[in-house]
């Protein structure tokens, strides 16, 4: 078994299940530092062992290594894919089938804990067809957001490793912060640019229900906004604890979002479930489409997408108003429309 192949599976599972970040990482680093070598060499050093005292190989990593060279799939491996590979949800397994790829995705850039590389390469792996890069903007201080400058230098990445993918596009994007008066935190000039827009607030989650509206209005109707991110910014669970849905007139904000034509995006991730099942209710009743989203900081939770299929599913979405099931090219003539 090729060896790079071995240590970014276990680390895509251990993701998956939502291990830590040190753990992961450990096994994508070990990944990258034999990247460079020639795979006979890989192989030599691993059998006689000098491989293991090598920056950024620990011993876990060596024996993955060295069981991948021997021609098998290591114990380590093994042991992750008997605990780890299983559904993450049931019911939307039909729906998960057709989605075709991913509108937001964080990479180390901002506050993910890979590659862009890394990233595109998962989604590949997966299947998808596409998967929108939105990098944080520099509102987002905490998250590392793109200042104007490094959005360029992003944008400019992006377009050099298109140049090497067959059969899948990495699509430029920002999840761009909607500031307290509801404008977008990022230049015109680069909202125009990028493939995908993703509005998300951030900041002053508990503002009173009236600012809230007229803050959220204010971005659906912003021209640049293709989908409005984990509407409520609620947290259900997980590590950091859990927070109370943000309060505004739904019924507003769902009506400006289908007549501006704007997505509602179904955040995937176990921590958000957002929106909460009656404000989804609320959205199709209004006529909105939807984003199915991972909002992976990392390549396994990529993944994450079962979940959200399975909401979809258990809410009735019909198929033709879920975006991320559309083909790139309607996908991206609805991104370029003249709103």
């Amino acid at each position: 078994m090729d060896p790079i192949a071995a240590l970014n599976e276990i680390a895509y599972w251990l993701e998956r299940d939502l291990a830590s970040p040190f753990k992961t990482k450990a096994f994508r680093k070990a990944a990258d530092v034999i990247a460079p070598m020639p795979p006979e060499q890989v192989k030599e050093l691993a059998l006689n062992g000098a491989l293991k005292t090598t920056k950024g190989i620990g011993g876990t990593t060596f024996e993955v290594i060295r069981e991948a060279v021997e021609g098998r799939v290591p114990d380590y491996l093994a042991d992750v894919r008997a605990r780890v590979d299983k559904p993450l949800a049931t019911g939307g397994e039909k729906l998960r089938t057709k989605l075709r790829g991913d509108l937001h995705s964080h990479s180390d850039w901002s506050d993910g804990t890979t590659s862009i590389e890394s990233m595109a390469d998962t989604a590949r792996w997966l299947g998808h067809d596409y998967l929108a890069l939105t990098d944080h903007s520099p509102n987002l201080r905490v998250a590392n957001g793109l200042s104007p400058e490094r959005l360029r230098t992003q944008l400019d990445t992006i377009s050099e490793l298109n140049e090497t993918y067959d059969g899948f596009r990495l699509l430029s994007g920002i999840e761009v912060d909607i500031l307290e008066d509801g404008a977008l935190d990022q230049e015109a000039e680069l909202l125009d640019r990028v493939d995908i827009v993703v509005a998300s607030v951030h900041s002053k989650l508990r503002m009173g229900s009236g600012e809230m509206t007229e803050r959220m209005l204010r971005a659906v109707a912003d021209p640049h906004t293709h989908v409005l991110g984990h509407i409520t910014g609620r947290l259900v669970e997980g590590s950091r604890g859990t927070r109370p849905e943000s309060e505004f007139d739904a019924a507003a904000v769902f009506a400006a979002c289908a007549e501006n034509g704007v997505a509602v995006e179904l955040n995937s991730r176990p921590e958000r479930q957002d929106p909460p099942e009656e404000l989804i209710r609320m959205a199709l009743d209004a006529g909105c489409l939807f984003s199915i989203d991972s909002d992976a900081h990392a390549p396994g939770q990529l993944g994450f997408l079962e979940y959200g299929a399975a909401r979809a599913t258990a809410a009735g979405i019909p198929i033709a108003r879920i975006i991320t099931t559309w083909p790139l090219a309607e996908l991206l003539e609805w991104a370029a429309r003249d709103r």
